[in-house]
């Protein structure tokens, strides 16, 4: 299938993704409870700045404002029936941006999770997830999205049904899972599970990864986990590590310590890199301009990632058989 991503992928040997779009919306004054989404339609202006500070840092991808639109995330704030819609506005305002860059940037329809348990162990079913998806998926199409961007994922459930969705609306599609318990995501998922889950898919991502997680360091180890895989790989870390002052939460990784998280990231394999949490303009445009700079080396050993990143938040990267495999409780995250 070619696309807008595969044919800069074909040009580029990585590419440089967004950052946070939590962390600058608050700082626009999103209240924390509120639905980010609602701003397509109500704060267009400040969605606008958000894509544009992605753009004008020189990210070649940014993710659309749409995180949280889909009808199970909605219904929180009585806003179901519009999940097409609002995922539409998300990104309409993105293309309005991308096609006014002067240059080939990708508009990429984030795509959180539900928010829910999956069947055996919950009450949503694959087919109810696949509705879910697929009608963020028609709305985020018909809006000018280039490619669906499914993030922040924990359940295998969960993410076969976002790819049967991505089929039924015909559109290429990636998708990041987060993992964040001993290198296994919530739901118990490793790093070289999710590759064997890929390969067997029907409808192939053009690149999948990690995102989010505990900090830095531990996503490179995520990264060298995934292992040959049948598609590019995707890291998005955190910009270091929360930190609760005056009422916010601050991340505490640098400008420069994300431009060092990206080299690392692309000679650990990575060829689409970007931020997460705490990632904002300033860490993104030293990214790039670490990537633009430093030649492509070796895969640093983990001793070094951790002495240049920082320490891991677990012993266990989850590829050894240690540690949690399923956690039954239900938790929303969105990329702030």
């Amino acid at each position: 299938m070619s696309n807008a991503l595969t044919d800069l992928l074909k040009t580029r040997d990585w590419l440089l993704t967004d950052g946070a779009t939590g962390t600058t919306l608050f700082n626009m004054g999103l209240t924390s409870g509120d639905a980010p989404e609602m701003w397509n339609e109500t704060e267009s202006d400040k969605i606008r700045a958000l894509y544009s500070g992605a753009v004008d840092a020189g990210s070649d991808i940014f993710l659309t404002n749409t995180f949280g639109g889909n009808a199970s995330r909605l219904k929180l704030h009585g806003a179901e029936k519009r999940a097409g819609e609002l995922s539409r506005m998300g990104a309409e305002i993105g293309r309005e941006i991308a096609d006014k860059a002067g240059r080939t940037v990708v508009v990429a329809g984030s795509m959180g999770p539900t928010g829910e348990i999956m069947a055996p162990m919950g009450p949503l079913t694959h087919e109810i997830a696949v509705e879910i998806f697929h009608d963020q998926a028609e709305g985020l199409k018909a809006g000018g999205a280039d490619v669906l961007w499914a993030e922040t994922i924990s359940a295998p459930e969960e993410l076969r049904a976002v790819a049967e969705a991505a089929a039924l609306a015909d559109m290429p599609w990636c998708v990041t899972m987060s993992f964040d318990t001993a290198g296994r995501t919530m739901m118990g998922t490793t790093s070289g599970e999710m590759t064997r889950i890929i390969g067997k898919l029907a409808h192939q991502p053009v690149a999948y990864g990690a995102n989010c997680g505990v900090g830095s360091s531990d996503l490179i180890r995520t990264l060298m986990g995934f292992g040959k895989g049948s598609g590019p790989l995707i890291a998005k870390g955190n910009a270091g590590i929360p930190k609760y002052h005056d009422g916010h939460i601050h991340y505490n990784g640098t400008p420069e310590l994300m431009a060092d998280y990206a080299v690392l990231a692309r000679n650990a394999g990575a060829t689409i890199i970007g931020g997460c949490c705490g990632t904002t303009p300033d860490h993104l445009r030293a990214m790039r301009a670490a990537l633009e700079s430093t030649p492509r080396g070796p895969a640093a050993p983990l001793a070094e990632v951790a002495e240049r990143l920082g320490g891991f938040s677990s012993d266990s990267d989850g590829t050894d058989g240690k540690g949690p495999t399923r956690d039954r409780t239900s938790r929303r995250r969105a990329r702030v």
